[in-house]
């Protein structure tokens, strides 16, 4: 069962946080003060945390500070503040959202489910990817054609790999040369074209006619299964 350990000074607030979270079928976990949700933290081990940061004793952000430290539990702050630098103060020391009171609890469980969500993705990767005759092996590099090997550049293979993850996505050039050639690069975004002519020459049936890379006219490229 999914843990939540709820943070909040405020005993009302806990409680209507408790409840819908239960309602939700969570196991949720409350504290009072930031000793104690540091204490029940490496008790309970929960799967996300919901911090308030104005506590009584130490700051909310010195335990996102504690927990940061060993851990990457997914935290959402919850807090009163409404300054821009607040909030950006609390993403920087590693929140993974910022809710601002008062806050509507419907609102607040689905942002939980937002969050585990993403969180679950993360911690699951895919090892394998098969369309029609091409398999791809995420974790040893390798990209097959009807059980043969076939030999793809770095860059092809972060390109067809960040496709074929996202079937019927489009991306433009520029999000593509982000995959495969980072931030830094900063030549013409037009050699992605080339790098895609090579990938259809290499995984398509009929490159000239491709079935799985499409070209998405004035945009980019998307892929399909």
């Amino acid at each position: 069962m999914t843990k939540i350990l709820i943070v909040d000074d405020e005993k009302e607030i806990r409680d209507v946080i408790s409840k819908y979270m239960q309602n939700e079928g969570y196991l949720t976990i409350l504290a009072e003060t930031g000793v104690e949700a540091v204490i029940k933290y490496h008790d309970e081990k929960p799967d996300i945390v919901i911090l308030d940061l104005n506590l009584p004793d130490i700051s909310g952000e010195k335990v996102c500070e504690s927990i940061r430290e060993s851990y990457d539990t997914p935290i959402i702050m919850l807090t009163a503040k409404v300054n821009e630098d607040d909030r950006i103060k609390g993403l920087t020391l590693g929140a993974d959202d910022y809710v601002v009171k008062p806050f509507s609890p419907k609102e607040l469980v689905m942002r939980v489910k937002a969050i585990l969500r993403r969180a679950m993705k993360e911690d699951k990767p895919v090892e394998k990817i098969e369309f029609g005759k091409i398999e791809i092996d995420e974790q040893s590099y390798i990209v097959k054609k009807d059980g043969k090997e076939i030999t793809l550049t770095p860059i092809e293979f972060k390109i067809l790999l960040a496709l074929s993850k996202n079937p019927e996505r489009t991306f433009s050039r520029e999000q593509l040369i982000t995959y495969a050639l980072g931030y830094e690069y900063d030549g013409l975004n037009r050699t992605i074209d080339s790098h895609i002519k090579n990938l259809r020459q290499k995984i398509e049936t009929d490159p000239g006619s491709p079935k799985h890379i499409r070209t998405v006219f004035g945009v980019g490229y998307k892929f399909k299964e």
